[in-house]
C-alpha cells in the first residue's frame, strides 16, 4: 500500500501563492506515476498536474504557465507550487499515486482563492 498525506491549503487572495506538499509512505518502490487533483463544489474532480518516473508532466491547460510540479525522493514529498491563483482554482486539492498495487489518494486540503 502506498500512504498519502497532503497539506498546504488555505485561503489565498487573487494572485496569490501557495505549496502544496503530498507525503508519501508506504511501498514506494512501485509507484510509476503520481499527480495533483482537484475538485470544486458541484464539478467532477479533474487532473490538475501529473509526473511519471521518467519525468514526463502534463498540465491542465488552465494552470499552465502558472503551477508546477516537482518531486523530492530523498524526502518523499511531491509539490504543486501555485502562483498566480484565481478564484476559479478554488477546490480540494488531492494527491494521487498510480503503482503496481492500484490507485491511492490523500484526504485532500483545501484551496480557497479569495478577496
Amino acid at each position: 500500500q502506498v500512504q498519502l498525506q497532503e497539506s498546504g491549503g488555505g485561503l489565498v487572495q487573487p494572485g496569490g501563492s501557495l505549496r502544496l506538499s503530498c507525503a508519501v509512505s508506504g511501498r514506494m518502490f512501485s509507484i510509476y506515476e503520481m499527480g495533483w487533483y482537484r475538485q470544486a463544489p458541484g464539478k467532477q474532480r479533474e487532473l490538475v498536474a501529473s509526473l511519471t518516473v521518467g519525468g514526463k508532466i502534463n498540465y491542465l491547460d488552465s494552470v499552465k504557465g502558472r503551477f508546477t510540479i516537482s518531486g523530492d525522493m530523498a524526502n518523499k514529498v511531491l509539490y504543486l507550487q501555485m502562483n498566480s491563483l484565481k478564484p476559479e482554482d478554488t477546490a480540494v486539492y488531492y494527491c494521487n499515486a498510480a503503482s503496481g498495487l492500484g490507485i491511492s489518494w490523500g484526504q485532500g486540503t483545501q484551496v480557497t482563492v479569495s478577496s
